[in-house]
């Protein structure tokens, strides 16, 4: 099992971050994730960590679909990747509604459909056989619309990428694993833990290796979540950070009736709580919603406490076939206990 290291977004601690992911570099992480809402880009962010690094991959975890044309995204790939050694790995995701809509501008749509058209095109450019062109309901290359100016023409990338650089996406529905099984290289759950693999992961990802045939199985294929770990004496205080983060998620992120979050906990029998964490959030009640969100979830998804209980957590991880255990924390002494009881 490989670790990566979780960055969130960049902001204000870039600094601070840096030196997490030098150390991680030094400790043989194997890459290393940002991504991007409505603040700063991920693609930028990785530059820079790209230009003070030599070894460690960089994940885009995830660059949004709908803010960029797939012919963008593969330009930017073959960019950073080129630039980097060929250290670059594409994350793709739809992001939500709110997002899409309220800052992209632009109707949120299909997104298994986009998800399927976009990674299709996507390796078109990359393989560079032939000049582009691509029918598909969400994409027209050449675009061929009724406002066309009938002037385009397919056409190849001057840039010789890689083309076998790997593809991710963020998914957490049962078509969307599917669907990464099938497209994608790897899968990057927001959250997820080992006891949940066989009853969601693993029937949709066989069905999705089955379509894409090849004998593609999952150990070819990197099973990538995040995992948040928060170390310390006191196990009640490690935890509390990520039940304020499950609750964000499960309660608050995206409208009621759509919140991918709150339907992912649904599928491992959080109904309940699904609907408590929503009804509380929502109504401004967050420190209620963080109280609410029990110890079992929060030690099935994250590692935290003192050295010995993640020790013990880490036993159940290696149960699963897990490729890449992305960590999510601002601590060095994890990042290097981690490194210890992994690596």
């Amino acid at each position: 099992m490989r670790l990566g290291l979780n960055t969130a977004y960049s902001g204000p601690r870039m600094a601070q971050t840096m030196d997490l992911i030098l150390e991680a570099e030094r400790l043989g992480y194997d890459s290393v994730w940002s991504g991007e809402a409505y603040g700063s880009d991920v693609i930028t962010f990785l530059a820079w960590i790209g230009a003070r690094t030599t070894k460690i991959k960089l994940g885009a975890g995830i660059m949004q679909m709908h803010a960029r044309t797939p012919a963008m995204t593969a330009m930017t790939a073959m960019t950073l990747d080129g630039l980097s050694g060929g250290r670059f790995i594409i994350g793709l995701g739809p992001s939500n509604p709110q997002v899409v809509e309220g800052w992209h501008g632009v109707a949120y749509g299909k997104p298994l459909q986009r998800y399927r058209e976009y990674i299709q095109i996507l390796k078109l450019i990359l393989a560079r056989e032939k000049p582009l062109e691509f029918k598909g309901k969400e994409y027209q290359i050449p675009y061929q619309g009724a406002d066309a100016s009938g002037l385009g023409k397919p056409l190849r990338s001057i840039l010789h990428g890689r083309p076998d650089m790997k593809i991710y996406t963020a998914s957490i529905s049962p078509r969307g694993i599917e669907l990464a099984a099938e497209l994608a290289d790897g899968v990057i759950p927001v959250w997820m833990s080992p006891q949940w693999y066989g009853r969601l992961y693993q029937p949709h990802l066989e069905a999705g290796f089955a379509r894409a045939g090849g004998g593609k199985n999952i150990a070819s294929f990197d099973l990538a979540p995040y995992v948040p770990c928060h170390m310390g004496a006191d196990l009640a205080k490690c935890r509390a950070p990520i039940k304020a983060s499950l609750a964000l998620y499960i309660g608050g992120m995206g409208a009621r009736n759509r919140n991918f979050y709150n339907s992912y906990v649904r599928n491992f029998g959080y109904d309940d709580l699904a609907t408590q964490l929503q009804d509380l959030y929502l109504s401004g009640r967050k420190e209620e919603a963080a109280a609410a969100v029990p110890d079992e979830l929060v030690d099935a998804v994250a590692l935290v406490g003192p050295r010995e209980h993640i020790r013990e957590q880490l036993a159940a991880w290696k149960t699963a076939p897990i490729g890449t255990m992305i960590i999510g924390t601002t601590q060095i002494e994890a990042l290097r206990t981690l490194a210890e009881l992994c690596l």
